[in-house]
């Protein structure tokens, strides 16, 4: 396995002069785990779970940006914004960066393709030779496709060997099938080089093999095993007696 691109994600003390740490997101228990020695990254695969609200979008995107890519989705080269909030956490961020550098990056967040989507399509009409804007996202336009297509066809176009992608919660677009289309093409990218962090619910995505897995919680961020990932206990709690499961659940509810 190559060497990591990123190794670890700190978050330093607070410099003098610096504005007070208050408020979202430094009052997120998962901050936590970014102070000290930080979270360490795995030189394949990373990724971080838990419940709404835990932390993990706040993370992803925060290290994203401290990589440089567009905190809205995107490559380090994408330069559209359609918020003026700043990052607050990313810009504290500390990378451990690695002896390698990335060849290409790509921070992937289903809720904001269709702005990258966009400004795909306005680079390719200011583009005197046509479609080339679109030539790594296989030549059709993100927005002539289907939200779970266009998606895929950023992970099967433009990522590439060498690349450092950040994903955040990718099985929002995805159908289980395409979930494993997910993996398999990370499978060829980890081979080629490539290191990803992905925050997600999907217990699919976490089987990956060696991954690391976080799970974001009240007491803060702590490595799990595949099997004692939430995700992973719930649907198979559901799945081994759906109807005992939903039973109680309702009956609760009516309690």
């Amino acid at each position: 396995m190559e060497p990591a691109f990123l190794r670890a994600a700190v978050l330093p003390p607070p410099r003098d002069g610096e504005p007070p740490r208050e408020g979202h997101p430094w009052g997120l228990p998962a901050i936590a785990a970014l102070q000290g020695d930080g979270l360490a990254l795995d030189p394949a695969v990373t990724f971080l779970v838990g419940e709404n609200g835990s932390g993990k979008s706040t993370l992803v995107e925060a290290i994203a940006v401290a990589a440089g890519m567009n905190p809205e989705g995107g490559s380090s080269n994408f330069g559209f914004a359609t918020r003026e909030e700043p990052i607050p956490l990313g810009d504290a961020i500390r990378l451990t960066r690695g002896v390698r550098r990335p060849r290409t990056d790509f921070f992937l967040r289903a809720e904001s393709l269709f702005n990258a989507g966009s400004y795909l399509d306005r680079m390719t009409r200011e583009d005197p030779t046509g479609r080339a804007a679109l030539a790594s996202y296989g030549g059709i336009s993100l927005h002539e496709q289907s939200h779970g297509e266009s998606f895929l066809a950023v992970i099967l176009n433009r990522f590439g060997p060498d690349g450092l992608y950040v994903l955040d919660e990718p099985e929002a677009a995805l159908s289980a099938q395409n979930c494993l289309t997910l993996i398999r093409r990370m499978h060829e990218l980890v081979q080629d080089g490539s290191q990803f962090l992905i925050a997600t619910h999907s217990p699919l995505l976490l089987a990956y093999p060696g991954a690391a897995i976080y799970e974001l919680s009240p007491d803060g961020a702590a490595r799990v095993d595949y099997d004692d990932a939430a995700p992973v206990r719930l649907t198979r709690a559901f799945l081994r007696a759906p109807e005992r499961f939903l039973g109680e659940l309702l009956d609760a509810d009516r309690d």
